[in-house]
């Protein structure tokens, strides 16, 4: 087999060089060598395993979370079936508790609309909370602006299904 004409001058380049000009040559490519193994592999997965526990507290944390949430969408999936009629006394009595003369409630059926005017954003979503799980009602639709103004306050209209009768 025939070696190709670059590995024949390359080879003859070799032979002309001094014993001290190889061995500067073989050390400055083994230096090459290390730095390029430490680039592609070792640098990585040094990095990665600076970065493990930071990632693991992390995920940790996130999986707390989801925990949180699945044991609380158990809890409201556990609850007992809710009246109607009960269901919208206790969100009429929530509305008044929580968002007092900011808020008016209208029923048609199974669906309740809350009209807001200037609701603390806050008080909202604790009122939001205490629908979901004392009336059951499930928001259904959300048109809310932030009102003008150094507090925060929100105006609009939140639609509510009810449990049906």
């Amino acid at each position: 087999m025939k070696t190709p004409a670059w590995q024949q001058r390359l080879r003859a380049r070799w032979d002309l060089l001094a014993s001290r000009e190889r061995a500067a040559v073989l050390l400055a490519g083994a230096v090459v060598l290390l730095a390029l193994l430490w680039w592609v592999l070792l640098g990585p997965a040094l990095a990665t395993l600076r970065q493990a526990e930071a990632q693991h507290r992390q995920l940790d944390a996130q999986l707390q979370t989801m925990r949180g949430l699945q044991a609380e969408a158990m809890a409201l999936q556990n609850q007992p079936r809710l009246a109607h009629d009960d269901a919208l006394r206790a969100l009429e009595a929530s509305v008044r508790q929580r968002l007092g003369a900011t808020a008016q409630l209208s029923v048609a059926g199974e669906r309740a609309t809350l009209t807001l005017k200037g609701a603390d954003p806050e008080a909202l979503a604790r009122w939001l909370t205490q629908a979901r799980v004392n009336a059951h009602a499930l928001p259904s639709e959300a048109r809310l602006t932030r009102s003008a103004g150094t507090p925060a306050r929100w105006d609009g209209a939140l639609v509510l299904t009810l449990p049906a009768r």
